[in-house]
């Protein structure tokens, strides 16, 4: 079980550990990164590993509670200062920017550790999925402002439209890693604001006209009136 030390040495050496460890998670994946990887990254001690984090269990924990946080701390940051369709704008080139920077490496450190680790530790899933509510809280605080600010319908399911903007960022994200090309994610995030400044009106699925059934070809032998049937020639009996 990982535990926080209590001086403040401790500390630096244990975050110091975290981020060297979220790099290598980040690069290899949690499965590929093993305690040994980790000691030769920072020159820790394998007792130093076991004091502060328990396993490696507890040291993969550790990495993904650094990476959400700061995920976190900076998309926070950044949607609780949206107000108006230009700030928006902004928070969106400021994401394509730091992609860019990267070389579209990397994707989101969050949806990365979601994807290898959700369907294999129960524990890791809870903290990845209250760290998407976490981001799906502060987008939604964004567009509940823009509504106020009369830029988006007051009928608008603003539930909705926040899970359509979370999936164009982890989408674009992924995207853009793959390809190695940022303009991916700001394709998904103009797909999600045209969405937004329409009005932000979601179509019911529920809603939907029904299909007209295509009409039936009968293989049938077409019935004959008793008329046709009399016209008929009867054949003659063999004798």
């Amino acid at each position: 079980m990982s535990s926080i030390p209590a001086t403040k040495q401790g500390r630096a050496t244990r975050e110091r550990i975290v981020r060297a460890a979220a790099e290598l998670v980040g690069e290899r994946g949690a499965s590929a990164t093993s305690l040994d990887d980790v000691i030769a990254a920072t020159g820790a001690s394998k007792s130093q590993l076991y004091h502060y984090f328990g396993d490696k269990h507890g040291l993969v924990q550790a990495v993904v509670d650094y990476q959400c946080a700061t995920v976190l701390g900076l998309q926070a940051h950044a949607l609780a200062s949206v107000s108006d369709w230009d700030d928006l704008e902004r928070w969106a080139q400021t994401m394509v920017a730091i992609v860019e920077d990267q070389g579209a490496h990397g994707g989101c450190p969050i949806g990365t550790l979601a994807a290898a680790l959700s369907d294999t530790d129960e524990r890791l899933r809870t903290s990845l999925s209250e760290a998407f509510q976490a981001w799906s809280d502060a987008i939604r605080g964004a567009l509940l402002r823009l509504r106020d600010n009369g830029l988006i319908s007051t009928g608008a399911d603003l539930d909705a439209l926040t899970t359509i903007t979370l999936s164009a960022i982890q989408g674009g994200l992924l995207l853009s890693k793959t390809s190695r090309d940022a303009g991916q994610l700001r394709i998904a995030l103009d797909g999600a604001i045209a969405q937004l400044r329409s009005g932000g009106t979601v179509a019911d699925p529920t809603d939907r006209a029904p299909r007209p059934r295509a009409a039936r070809s009968s293989t049938r032998a077409p019935v004959r009136s008793a008329e046709t049937r009399a016209a008929r020639p009867r054949k003659k009996p063999r004798r």
